[in-house]
């Protein structure tokens, strides 16, 4: 079963096959929700650049050029030629690529970050989603890679060993959130609910601390819906919950309960439910619905949009909004370049600045951007754009409301995300033209609140826990997996569009 259509399919291929292994991706990968975008001509330039400087400085330190990418070096290296490719636009200097102990120093000083993730995804071992599993078959058939043909294929890498491996070992995140998708046809959850809250359970108990938080995805209008929200909040303690106002994001053509935030009728009833609870916490899907794809799905559209959130928000005042990718619509079949002709043309990024308009509007504090997929899908096309968009969030909802989430592992290990975060600053004539505050310093007040700080207010995790972190399991194999384990393999999983 796929979600997307024979033509779609056509035109991809898998990203761990067919993305050159830099530490930054060199082309939009996306999860088997949505069309990734095609490489774009500076990406190309990038990817050329990368390839040129890794081999270069690989030679000098007596390294083969996929082993200096899985450096710090490597890292620093690629963000070289982001620089080169975009303008300056992330914090790095050449003697940081050259000079492995200075990289290594670096990364040792910023490895005890918080850094709370609480937007992740992997599949369930019984998945019916065959997206990624039949890309691989195909591969296979048309003879591009001879290794696959006739072999079957597996979605190992897309399931839970391979999740705990790239969060918490090949990157510096420190906690992270389960999330999933509903959908019309039971199988096609990527996890159940009861799969989170045994998956949170499993990896706290591996740690031995407060590791993993999990969602239970509740589904307005669903067949016995509210008596599910009931089950979920009794039996599985869910860390806070998700929905999806589209109704069946994974299966978008058999959708058939889209619903609004704001819908007193329906939808109030499950917020009480939460407030009862004591779950304040309630995560919303919006955006990732380009053009292209609301001519497929026009009646989609407006549940799409971040229209409902403030009266939801001003309605619910002790209820805190958190709303998914940003409400960044371009991602999925739109491109970055018509995210920022619109930006040059009128100084807004839909749906984006409408989100940050909220409070101003509605007069309310609880509303919050999770930056999943908005920042993974824009910094390796159009970085500028990302930094635009930072900037309009920062402004219009506070450094204290946007948080940090990654969308991983569709997109690979999160930690090029992070260095990119880190390392990402607005550039100084549109912080002069449209009124925003620097970023900062990689460890700095705002980068510090967007890592960590902002979701661990949100989910009450306290100094306690946080100090938990540094003596657990999980720390001390990390600390074995970086001295003598195998390093970090900058692959990324899902699709990409082939080169034509």
């Amino acid at each position: 079963m796929s979600m997307l259509s024979n033509e779609e399919l056509d035109q991809l291929t898998p990203a761990e096959q067919a993305l050159f292994p830099s530490p930054i991706p060199v082309q939009c990968v996306s999860s088997d929700e949505f069309m990734p975008q095609a490489q774009t001509a500076r990406q190309r330039q990038f990817e050329q650049r990368v390839k040129a400087l890794g081999s270069e400085l690989a030679t000098h330190q007596g390294l083969t050029r996929r082993r200096f990418f899985q450096t710090s070096a490597g890292m620093a290296a690629a963000f070289l030629a982001m620089n080169d490719t975009y303008g300056p636009l992330f914090g790095v200097s050449r003697a940081e690529a050259a000079m492995p102990e200075m990289a290594n120093e670096r990364a040792r000083s910023l490895s005890g970050q918080l850094i709370m993730d609480m937007h992740t995804h992997f599949l369930r071992d019984d998945t019916r989603i065959q997206s990624f599993l039949l890309q691989r078959q195909a591969v296979g058939k048309a003879g591009w890679n001879p290794a696959l043909v006739d072999k079957p294929q597996t979605l190992d890498d897309l399931k839970f060993a391979n999740y705990l491996k790239e969060i918490y070992l090949d990157s510096d995140t420190k906690v992270a959130c389960i999330s999933g998708a509903p959908s019309e046809i039971p199988g096609d959850w990527f996890l159940t609910n009861e799969m989170k809250a045994t998956c949170r359970a499993t990896i706290n108990s591996i740690a031995g601390s407060r590791r993993a938080f999990a969602h239970a995805i509740f589904t307005p209008g669903y067949p016995g819906w509210l008596e599910q929200i009931d089950h979920a909040i009794e039996d599985l303690k869910p860390d806070s919950m998700k929905g999806y106002t589209i109704g069946d994001n994974t299966n978008k053509h058999l959708s058939k309960h889209p619903w609004r935030l704001d819908d007193e009728k329906l939808v109030y009833p499950a917020y009480e439910k939460f407030a009862r609870a004591g779950l304040k916490n309630v995560c919303i899907h919006k955006g990732l619905f380009p053009p292209s794809v609301e001519k497929q799905f026009p009646h989609l559209l407006d549940y799409s949009k971040v229209a409902d959130v403030g009266k939801a928000a001003r309605d619910w005042p002790n209820l805190n909004f958190i709303i998914y990718h940003g409400g960044y619509r371009y991602a999925g079949g739109g491109t970055a370049d018509d995210a920022w002709g619109q930006f040059e043309k009128s100084g807004r990024v839909d749906w984006v600045t409408d989100l940050a308009e909220v409070p101003e509007k509605f007069g309310v504090k609880n509303v919050y951007a999770d930056v999943g997929q908005l920042f993974a899908q824009t910094t390796i096309t159009e970085p500028r754009l990302t930094a635009v968009m930072m900037g309009q969030l920062i402004k219009g909802l506070g450094a204290d409301r946007v948080v940090w989430g990654t969308d991983a592992i569709w997109t690979g290990s999160p930690q090029w995300q992070i260095e990119a975060l880190r390392r990402l600053e607005i550039p100084q004539d549109i912080q002069r033209k449209y009124g925003y505050a620097p970023l900062g310093a990689a460890d700095g007040p705002v980068k510090n609140a967007i890592f960590g700080g902002n979701n661990a207010r949100l989910y009450n995790y306290s100094p306690a826990h946080q100090a938990a972190l540094s003596g657990d399991r999980i720390a001390l194999n990390k600390a074995i997996y970086d001295k003598e384990g195998s390093d970090r393999t900058n692959l990324s999983y899902g699709y990409v569009r082939r080169s034509v």
